[in-house]
């Protein structure tokens, strides 16, 4: 049996700011558990839900595998990842939005590379994912 009690039925028992809190009475000692603390944790979490809703693309997660490896061009990224050339500009400009990569012109060609490596770690962490459901 579920006994979940949301803070609501605590009424003013409640801090200020902070969403509900969830008491489980299941767990030992009546652990509270709070995922959510404040608005300023549920603004955090927006911003990385945004981060990784940038990256929840086939072709970018290809982008970004490919600039792990080191810079590449607007042309060749195109060319691997096989869609057209507007396409791909938009996709680069949503990683670019999100902080992930970043452009430099060398005459007339953009060469991009990636400013977080550490999105590979999530790639890796997502494969072991994948591997565990099997």
């Amino acid at each position: 049996m579920d006994r979940t009690v949301e803070a609501d039925a605590l009424g003013d028992l409640a801090p200020r700011g902070v969403l509900p809190i969830l008491f489980l009475y299941n767990w030992p000692s009546h652990h509270i558990v709070s995922p959510m603390k404040t608005l300023q944790d549920q603004a955090v979490y927006r911003q990385q839900a945004r981060v990784l809703k940038a990256l929840a693309n086939e072709s970018r997660l290809l982008i970004v595998d490919r600039l792990s490896r080191g810079e590449c061009s607007a042309g060749d990224l195109t060319r691997l990842v096989g869609l057209d050339q507007t396409t791909v500009s938009k996709h680069l400009a949503v990683l670019k939005a999100h902080g992930i990569v970043d452009g430099r012109r060398d005459g007339n060609v953009v060469i991009y590379k990636l400013l977080t490596p550490c999105v590979i770690n999530f790639l890796s962490c997502a494969l072991q994912v994948l591997k565990e459901r099997k």
